[in-house]
């Protein structure tokens, strides 16, 4: 199993920058998919990006270009590096993690962090 906590999250102005990081228990975090997901008021949880245990990557198309996901394997941590921040990037944003790319993919995963938000002002 693995335990994972979000930190980072804050209130920033639109065309702001914040990182987020998610730090991951255990000492098999190399073998791990990790993923960032948010879920904004009224909505249904979304996918917004993911890295491979090699460092391969994927975006939504909404945040490809202004987001970079990224990992340490040395310190247990995912970070997502969130540059030219919109209003529509509110959100609460939770990390997610699995041995197995299509639970993070699809969000089927058990394992979750407990969400750091995200509020972007215009």
């Amino acid at each position: 199993q693995v335990q994972l906590v979000e930190s980072g999250g804050g209130l920033v102005q639109a065309g702001g920058s914040l990182r987020l990081s998610c730090a991951a228990s255990g000492r098999t975090f190399s073998r791990y998919y990790m993923g960032w997901f948010r879920q904004a008021p009224g909505k249904e949880r979304e996918f917004v990006a993911g890295i491979s245990r090699s460092g391969g990557t994927a975006y939504s198309d909404s945040v490809k270009g202004r987001f970079t996901i990224s990992r340490d394997n040395a310190k247990n941590t995912v970070y997502l590096l969130m540059n030219s921040l919109k209003p529509e990037d509110t959100a609460v944003y939770y990390c997610a993690a699995n041995e197995a790319l299509g639970s993070v993919v699809r969000g089927t995963t058990n394992y979750w962090g407990q969400g750091t938000q995200v509020t972007v002002s215009s």
